[in-house]
């Protein structure tokens, strides 16, 4: 039996909907991970007795948070180990949502590995800003202050797609838009220096070391683009040079901060046995 030159053929059948979990760990999987383990840190700390809304100076120096007399002694993972730490649950929640924002959009246009070195090395970035300005502050007889939150990573993200945007680059297909970006950027910016008990070093240093890396991300892709147009093999040693050259700036600024550091605190010693 022949089939009717006016019959309509049959609808081919619709792939399965996804939930979003799935789309997540296929697209954005670094970003899931970065915000469960935050989230995971979080509850912990709860369950272990920490205030949710107001945890103290000792519950967050024991977990883990920057504070430059601890952080230039002998304790250098605290430069890392407050980036996944969070002052209070509104903390959390605020950072976390732009974590989600800003770095679902960037996995998928960076890649994986360099999302999360992006969101280290610029939580690291405004990390030891902070220690620098501390050490002048600390010249001057002011206290150090305690620091802790994925805020400078997130801001390094943030930039990063900013600086993408600014140089009209599409990565991957995606395009990003300007104007939203410069509002989300400008109020993340502008809102640390309105008010107080924000660490505004923080996230400055993320932003400039974010802006840095995005300008080697683009500088890779559209290389790699022109060699691929001319067939030629993709050069992929640009990013990564770059990182070395970043990782190395951070080991001697540290190594700086923590000699002026054991001046001063071997001086004091001195000066309490005369």
């Amino acid at each position: 039996m022949t089939a009717s030159p006016h019959q309509t053929p049959p609808t081919p059948p619709r792939p399965p909907a996804q939930s979003p979990l799935s789309i997540g760990l296929r697209h954005y999987p670094m970003t899931l991970v970065l915000l469960l383990i935050c989230i995971g840190l979080f509850v912990w700390q709860v369950l272990s007795g920490v205030n949710a809304s107001q945890p103290t100076s000792q519950d967050l120096l024991h977990w883990g948070a920057n504070f430059l007399p601890y952080t230039l002694y002998n304790e250098p993972w605290r430069l890392f180990s407050s980036l996944l730490l969070h002052i209070g649950l509104m903390h959390l929640m605020f950072n976390m949502f732009a974590l989600y924002y800003f770095g679902q959009v960037a996995e998928r246009m960076f890649g994986s590995v360099n999302l999360l070195l992006l969101f280290i090395l610029s939580g690291l970035g405004g990390n030891l800003l902070n220690l620098a300005l501390g050490w002048q502050a600390l010249a001057l007889d002011e206290l150090p202050v305690i620091s802790a939150g994925a805020s400078g990573g997130i801001m390094g993200i943030g930039i990063a797609l900013l600086v993408t945007a600014l140089l009209k680059t599409s990565i991957n297909d995606i395009r990003l838009s300007t104007k939203s970006l410069l509002w989300v950027m400008a109020i993340n910016l502008g809102y640390g220096f309105l008010v107080s008990g924000i660490d505004n070093a923080g996230h400055v240093g993320g932003a400039i070391t974010g802006a840095i890396l995005a300008l080697l991300y683009i500088w890779q892709y559209r290389d790699g683009t022109r060699h691929t147009q001319k067939g030629l093999p993709t050069r992929h040693g640009i990013v990564i040079a770059g990182y070395g050259v970043i990782i190395a700036l951070f080991l001697a600024t540290y190594w700086y901060l923590h000699h002026a550091f054991m001046a001063l605190y071997n001086s004091q010693l001195a000066q309490m046995n005369i």
